[in-house]
C-alpha cells in the first residue's frame, strides 16, 4: 500500500512538473513575442518619424512652390489691368475729345439759331401788319355788301343756308325716291327669279286624290255577298274599318267613303282580299281586316322612310316617320299631303339654297309641317301647333319647331327657314291643278268673299273673281277717301284671313274712282 501510494505521488508530481514546464514554455513564447513586438513597435515609431519629418519637408517645398505660382499669377493680373487701364485712359480722352468738338459745333448751330429766331419775330410783325390791314379791308367790303344788298351780315347768311338746305333737301329726296325705285324693282326681279328657279327645280303631279275610294268587283253577284244575309258581312266590314260601305246602282263597284284615308285604305284592301278569296264571313273579315291593317301600318311606315330617302333627310324618330307615312293617305283640297309635303321640301330647299340660308332646316320643316293634320281629329287646334307639340315629345330641334308652328302664322318667325316654309306652302298650295274644291264649297266661298266686302261702309258692289282668288271692291269716291281705300283694303284682307279656310291667298282690290257724266243736247 505505501508503495503504491509513494507511486501515486511520484506520477502526481511528475505531472505537475510536466505541467508547470510546460507552462513556463508557454509563457516565454508569450515573453518572445511580446519582446518582438515591442521592437516591431520601435521600428514603427522611428518609421512614423521619418514619414512625418519627410512630409514636412515636402509640405514646406509644396508650399514654397504655391506661394511662387501666387506671386507669379498677381503679377499678370497686375499687368492685364495696367494694359486695360491705359486703353479705358486712351478711349476717355478720345471721348473727352469728339464731345469737346461737338460742344464747339452746337455753340455754332445755337448762334444761327437766335439770328433765324429774331428774323421769324420780325417776319410774324410784318404778318401781323398783313393782316391787320386785310381784316380792316375785309370789313370795308362788308359794310359796302351790306350797304349794296339791303342785308346784314347775319341776315345774308341765313338766307343763303336756307337755300342750299331747300336745294340739298330736294336733292336727297329725289336720290331717296330713285334708290327706293331701283331696291324695288331690283327685289321684285330677285324674287321672281327665286320663286322661278326653287319651282323649276321641284315637279309635282296634278290632284287626283278625294274621300272616297272605288272598290271594282268581277260582277254584280259579289255585290249580294258582300252585304251577306240581313246585312251582317257588310255591318262587319263597317263596324271593323270604321268606314261607309256605299253599295248603290253603280256595275260592278262599291264605294268607301271615310275622311279618314288611312281606314279607307284598309277597307279597300279587305275587300279586295275578300273578293279575291271568295269566302265572305264575319269571321273571315275579321281575319282579312287585321291582315289589311298589318299591310297597311308597313306601307305607312315604307312611306315615311321613303319621303326621307328621297329628300336626302337624317334619320327622324320612328313614331315621327310613322306619322308621316300615314300623309299618304290624306287630303286637303283633294291634294295629296304627303306629296304636298315633299314638294314644300323641295320648294323650301331650292329657295334656302338660293338665298344661302340652311336647306337641311328647310327640307325637314317643310317635309314635317303638315304632320299635325294627322292628330288633329283628335285634337282641337291648328294642325300647326299640334304637329309642333307632337315634334317636340320626340325631340325636334326648336328651329324645326318653329318653322312648323309658324307656317299659319300662329307664332312668330325665329329664322329665315320658316319664312321660307310659308312661301313654299303657298307655292305648293297655289300653283295650278295642286288643288280643287267641291262645286258648293267653291261657291260658299264667292259667296263668303263678297259679303265680307259688303259688309263695309261706303261699298257699291262687289266681285269675286280669278276663282275665288281676288275680290275687286266698287266704293263711292264721295264717302270713302284715298287714304280711307288703302286702309279699307287691309281691313277687308285681315276679317278674310280671320274667318274664312281658303287655299293659297286672295288678292283684295279697292277700286275709287269719280266720272263726271254730262249730255250735249
Amino acid at each position: 500500500m505505501n508503495t503504491s501510494i509513494v507511486v501515486a505521488s511520484a506520477v502526481i508530481g511528475l505531472s505537475i512538473l510536466l505541467t508547470v514546464a510546460y507552462k513556463k514554455s508557454v509563457i516565454d513564447k508569450k515573453i518572445d513575442e511580446l519582446n518582438n513586438l515591442e521592437d516591431e513597435i520601435v521600428k514603427a515609431k522611428l518609421k512614423a518619424k521619418e514619414i512625418v519629418e519627410g512630409s514636412e519637408k515636402e509640405a514646406l517645398a509644396k508650399s514654397k512652390e504655391i506661394e511662387l505660382k501666387a506671386k507669379e499669377k498677381v503679377y499678370h493680373l497686375k499687368e492685364e489691368a495696367e494694359k486695360e487701364i491705359k486703353t479705358a485712359k486712351s478711349d476717355i480722352y478720345q471721348k473727352e475729345t469728339r464731345l469737346a468738338k461737338k460742344e464747339e459745333t452746337l455753340d455754332r448751330k445755337i448762334d444761327r439759331l437766335e439770328v433765324k429766331s429774331q428774323e421769324l419775330t420780325e417776319f410774324e410783325q410784318k404778318i401781323q401788319n398783313k393782316n391787320s390791314e386785310i381784316e380792316e379791308l375785309r370789313s370795308k367790303q362788308e359794310m359796302e355788301l351790306e350797304r349794296i344788298s339791303g342785308f346784314s351780315k347775319d341776315e345774308a347768311k341765313d338766307l343763303l343756308i336756307t337755300k342750299l338746305t331747300n336745294e340739298l333737301t330736294h336733292e336727297t329726296a329725289m336720290k331717296i325716291k330713285e334708290f327706293e325705285n331701283k331696291l324695288s324693282e331690283e327685289k321684285e326681279r330677285v324674287s321672281k327669279r327665286i320663286l322661278s328657279t326653287a319651282i323649276g327645280k321641284a315637279s309635282a303631279d296634278y290632284v287626283v286624290d278625294a274621300t272616297v275610294s272605288v272598290v271594282n268587283l268581277p260582277n254584280d253577284e259579289m255585290k249580294g255577298r258582300i252585304i251577306g244575309r240581313e246585312g251582317r258581312n257588310i255591318r262587319a266590314i263597317e263596324a271593323l274599318t270604321g268606314v261607309d260601305v256605299i253599295i248603290d246602282d253603280t256595275p260592278e263597284a262599291v264605294v268607301l267613303s271615310s275622311f279618314d284615308g288611312v281606314k279607307r285604305e284598309i277597307a279597300r284592301n279587305t275587300i279586295e282580299k275578300l273578293v279575291t278569296d271568295g269566302r265572305i264571313h264575319p269571321a273571315k273579315i275579321e281575319e282579312a281586316v287585321n291582315k289589311a291593317k298589318k299591310e297597311v301600318n308597313k306601307e305607312i311606315v315604307e312611306a315615311g322612310e321613303h319621303a326621307l330617302l328621297e329628300l336626302g333627310i337624317p334619320g327622324m324618330h320612328q313614331e315621327i316617320i310613322k306619322t308621316l307615312g300615314k300623309l299618304k293617305f290624306r287630303t286637303s283640297y283633294g291634294q295629296n299631303v304627303l306629296t304636298h309635303s315633299i314638294e314644300v321640301a323641295r320648294l323650301a330647299g331650292n329657295l334656302a339654297a338660293e338665298l344661302g340660308a340652311n336647306t337641311e332646316l328647310a327640307k325637314r320643316a317643310g317635309l314635317l309641317h303638315d304632320v299635325g293634320k294627322v292628330l288633329e281629329h283628335d285634337i282641337e287646334a291648328s294642325h300647326a301647333l299640334i304637329g309642333g307639340e307632337f315634334l317636340k315629345k320626340f325631340g325636334e330641334k326648336p328651329l324645326v319647331l318653329n318653322a312648323v308652328m309658324a307656317h299659319h302664322n300662329e307664332v312668330e318667325f325665329e329664322s329665315v327657314e320658316a319664312i321660307l316654309i310659308q312661301a313654299a306652302d303657298a307655292i305648293s298650295a297655289s300653283r295650278p291643278g295642286a288643288r280643287r274644291e267641291t262645286l258648293s264649297t267653291y261657291l260658299k266661298r264667292l259667296e263668303g268673299l263678297e259679303e265680307i266686302a259688303n259688309s263695309f261702309d261706303g261699298v257699291e258692289s262687289s266681285f269675286a273673281i280669278q276663282a275665288g282668288r281676288e275680290v275687286r271692291i266698287i266704293i263711292n269716291p264721295e264717302s270713302i277717301k284715298d287714304d280711307q281705300a288703302i286702309k279699307m283694303s287691309r281691313d277687308v284682307a285681315k276679317k278674310v284671313e280671320e274667318t274664312m279656310q281658303y287655299p293659297g291667298q286672295i288678292k283684295v282690290t279697292v277700286i275709287r274712282e269719280t266720272r263726271a257724266v254730262d249730255y250735249a243736247k
